[in-house]
């Protein structure tokens, strides 16, 4: 009789997004270890060290397929226990992945501190310059000592500002009881924070030199921060983090649905985020030096869903049509009502949102990149799992969501993963030998260089992320080994052992482990699709805007956001992602919406202009326009047309070829082999 087949258990693994299967009783340090998810242990799965925790996500995860719950893990055991009489014991939810063996289906978030190497947060200040001009201001302002005839040392201050500075700001009931010891420990010299010219947020005995504000980007997969010294503009320091949200969902769509099952869903995701913003906004202080209670000012820019989030509004509304904001204006309000533990006077501005999935990030790119300003056509690009765009001039301006999906950021692909060391994010293929180079984050060596080996990080390669899947499909179709239709051509077998069979369809190898350590990284004819979806979407809601705006051709192009910052133009134009364009006119801008949070922080005037600006952006709902699905469908193919093929020869000259005067790709055997696309978009969802 043959033996019973083991009972296997599906495990996904966040933030990395890696999964498999594994046989019941695998502890979930050696299941983690199995598919490179570099969980940390320093004990050898003693439950010694306690590096390795690890959260199990309760819940139904129909993006995975699977539910998933604390009851799938085996019960903790003495190891545990005793870990908790000698340390600090597990938070609740936290288990020893060491110790912990898999019962059933599973969704295990591993926490930035149990990871061996944290994901790469690729949201760096730019250093492009701004006009100062802060909404918060310092004044020295010397009172007259008390006296038998004089007035309270209130009246006595105000009346100093009046007649040093020209102002008459209010003072807040809360610096009362503090004004009396201020005033006498400074010698009667006090310097008050003023915002607006209107509002005193806080008084300093004698001379204060400085003060300091945070500009803010909250995304669906980071955080990011700069502290600004508000006197000279200069970013003393910037640091990321994982959004802790991702374990309710890597997208924003996933996030809402679980507010949607758990009636107390949307406080807890608030409690989360602001949680997250305020241990990033400490530790950037601590890390320039100075004293949280010295930040006066903050800024932020956040999709629609995080916005809401943030400010402790439902997010639900904007879970369907017609997606429905609370509130598109610009917010005010006091930083301690974010749990920001900074100066109590703090002030927190929320830049505007544009539409229910265009958010007051794109508002921050509009900002920053200023297209209303020129009479060029502007094209900006978010792209995330949802791409924002703007299109437009001093003339009009028009903005869209469109549902590109999470395979830019190497969800849903085979080998996918964000960006992080390890990842490969350069690919080039030769086209006669068909073999490949890669460059990895981590090493600036390509793969056939000397020292590849030793330069790359210590877990080798782990994957590929968006800018790396990109180049993959491009350079698979130059080489002659990927059809317009994008189906990896089997007959091309007999050229490279790189070409394998996949049950009916075939992979292409990018790298083996014995070249790279790590992992093997394939392509696979569902990734190639993936990829197809994606840019089909983000093309298709392109051509929208600029037939609406009755454009047939953008002066410049700027791609914004992490992804975009690092993704090579030429891949970018040549896959299909964005329409035909100047090279030189068409450029990664970083973090843009980041950026845009810096000059509202820097320059007050900035924030009524982008008030404004935003109230006239027309808007185009994507869903609801029929030339979407169209424009969709043509745009699946690589490239779409004869003038894109054009456009491509130029790109790469010598890999695409000129046949009796017309531009045609390299030569394939399977050219009437059509495989047929599929016709929707992917899933709307945000995260960026």
């Amino acid at each position: 009789m043959e033996p019973k087949p083991e009972r296997q258990a599906r495990v996904v693994f966040t933030p990395s997004g890696r999964r498999g299967e594994f046989p019941l009783g695998t502890p979930l340090l050696e299941a983690a270890w199995r598919i490179g998810v570099d969980v940390a242990s320093i004990c050898g799965g003693r439950g010694l060290c306690g590096r390795c925790r690890v959260v199990c996500s309760a819940g139904d995860f129909p993006k995975h397929g699977i539910v998933s719950s604390p009851e799938h893990l085996s019960p903790a055991g003495a190891v545990e226990t005793r870990y908790g009489e000698r340390g600090q014991p597990l938070s609740a939810g936290h288990r020893l992945s060491c110790q912990a063996t898999i019962q059933g289906d599973l969704v295990i978030d591993v926490p930035p501190e149990s990871q061996v190497h944290r994901q790469l947060v690729r949201k760096a200040a730019d250093s492009r310059p701004i006009r100062l001009d802060p909404v918060v201001r310092l004044y020295l302002v010397d009172v007259p000592a008390a006296d038998l005839g004089s007035g309270s040392d209130l009246t006595r201050l105000l009346d100093a500002l009046q007649s040093q500075w020209n102002l008459r700001p209010a003072f807040p009931a809360a610096l009362l009881p503090d004004l009396q010891g201020l005033l006498r420990t400074g010698g009667w010299s006090v310097t008050v924070a003023v915002h607006q010219d209107a509002d005193i947020l806080a008084v300093w005995p004698g001379f204060k030199e400085a003060i300091y504000g945070v500009a803010v980007d909250v995304g669906s997969t980071t955080i990011a921060a700069h502290l600004c010294d508000l006197g000279s503009g200069d970013v003393l320091s910037s640091n990321g983090m994982m959004n802790p949200q991702i374990r309710f969902g890597e997208d924003l769509m996933s996030r809402v649905s679980y507010v949607m099952m758990h009636p107390e869903g949307s406080e807890e995701l608030t409690r989360e985020v602001r949680r997250a913003v305020n241990e990033l906004v400490l530790g950037t202080a601590a890390d320039a030096g100075i004293e949280a209670q010295d930040i006066v000012s903050l800024t932020f820019v956040c999709n629609p869903i995080m916005h809401h989030l943030l400010l402790g509004i439902s997010p639900v509304e904007l879970g369907g049509a017609p997606f429905a904001l609370a509130a598109e204006q610009s917010v005010h309000l006091p930083a301690r009502d974010l749990g920001v533990e900074v100066n109590p006077g703090a002030v927190a501005y929320a830049l505007p949102c544009i539409a229910g999935h265009v958010g007051a990030d794109t508002a921050g790119v509009m900002l920053c990149e200023q297209p209303h300003r020129s009479d060029a056509v502007s094209l900006l690009v978010d792209i995330g799992t949802n791409a924002e765009i703007v299109l437009g001039n001093d003339a009009r301006l028009l903005a869209c969501s469109s549902p590109t999906g999470p395979a830019f950021e190497g969800a849903q692909v085979s080998a996918g993963q964000r960006a992080a060391p390890g990842a490969i994010e350069r690919v080039r293929i030769d086209p006669v030998t068909l073999e490949t180079r890669i460059r990895v984050i981590g090493s600036d060596l390509w793969s056939d260089e000397p020292g590849f080996g030793d330069a790359l990080p210590a877990q080798g390669v782990t994957g590929i992320c968006g800018s790396g899947i990109i180049e993959a499909v491009v350079e698979m179709w130059l080489a002659g080994v990927l059809t317009s239709d994008g189906v990896i051509d089997g007959d091309q077998a007999s050229r490279t052992p790189r070409l394998v069979r996949d049950g009916r369809t075939f992979s292409f190898v990018i790298c083996r482990p014995d070249r790279s350590g790590g992992d093997q990284v394939t392509v696979t004819q569902n990734d190639v699709r993936q990829i197809q979806l994606a840019k089909a979407a983000l093309y298709a809601g392109i051509r929208l805007l600029m037939d609406r705006l009755e454009v047939t051709s953008v002066d410049r192009i700027r791609l914004a956001g992490a992804f975009g910052s690092h993704i090579d133009v030429r891949y970018a134009m040549a896959l299909g992602m964005i329409p035909n364009c100047a090279l030189d006119a068409v450029s990664a801008v970083g973090n843009a919406a980041g950026h845009g949070a810096r000059i509202a922080l820097l320059n007050k005037g900035s924030r009524r202009e982008i008030e404004s600006v935003v109230k006239g952006v027309e808007k185009v709902e994507t869903a609801t326009e029929p030339k979407f699905q169209q424009y969709f469908v043509d745009a699946m193919a690589i490239p779409h047309g004869p003038d894109d093929m054009a456009r491509r020869a130029t790109l790469f000259p010598g890999r695409v070829t000129r046949v009796a005067g017309t531009v045609t790709e390299r030569p394939s055997r399977a050219r009437g082999r059509r495989s047929k696309p599929r016709t929707a978009p992917p899933r709307a969802s945000k995260s960026r």
